[in-house]
């Protein structure tokens, strides 16, 4: 319910047909862990740390009238990194054919939908008040997040 107001901002086209489809706490990518912590508790940022990526990857089946898309999030040092890592992911592999391959959408020189250092989006008044923070993860099974699927219109989440 805390982000709601955040995401009206951010939305403001939308009035009160804003919908969420799936939602996660993210704190597990890739084995390393997440978190958001307050700028003061983070000291110099170290510019060659990894960084948490989001990628939407767009790829096709054969006789289907549709392109499909896998979201995802990685940890990675470099935007070049990221793209390598979503070509390993199942989705690329089996979402594409001949003459109509799986790809990240529009940019990049390989068509990207969408991608995006994480923290490059947060906005400027986030971006200044926190920071993420990645970790090796040294447990040998991790928990994985939680993904919460279904219709959840934000009108109706309790303030």
């Amino acid at each position: 319910s805390q982000l709601v107001p955040k995401i009206k901002e951010f939305w403001p086209e939308a009035n009160k047909d804003i919908h969420i489809d799936v939602w996660r706490e993210v704190n597990v990518v890739d084995n390393f862990s997440i978190a958001v912590v307050p700028k003061n508790k983070v000291l110099e940022p170290d510019l060659n740390s990894p960084k948490l990526f989001f990628l939407n990857l767009g790829g096709y089946k054969q006789n289907e009238f549709e392109e499909y898309h896998y979201k995802m999030l990685t940890v990675a040092d470099t935007i070049a990194d990221a793209i390598k890592k979503s070509k390993k992911s199942v989705f690329y592999k089996h979402f594409g054919f001949k003459g109509a391959v799986s790809h990240i959408d529009e940019k990049y020189g390989i068509d990207v939908d969408d991608l995006h250092n994480v923290s490059d989006i947060l906005s400027p008044a986030d971006q200044d008040m926190y920071s993420i923070k990645i970790n090796v993860s040294n447990e040998i099974f991790i928990k994985q997040d939680e993904f919460h699927i279904g219709y959840l219109k934000l009108n109706k989440i309790p303030k």
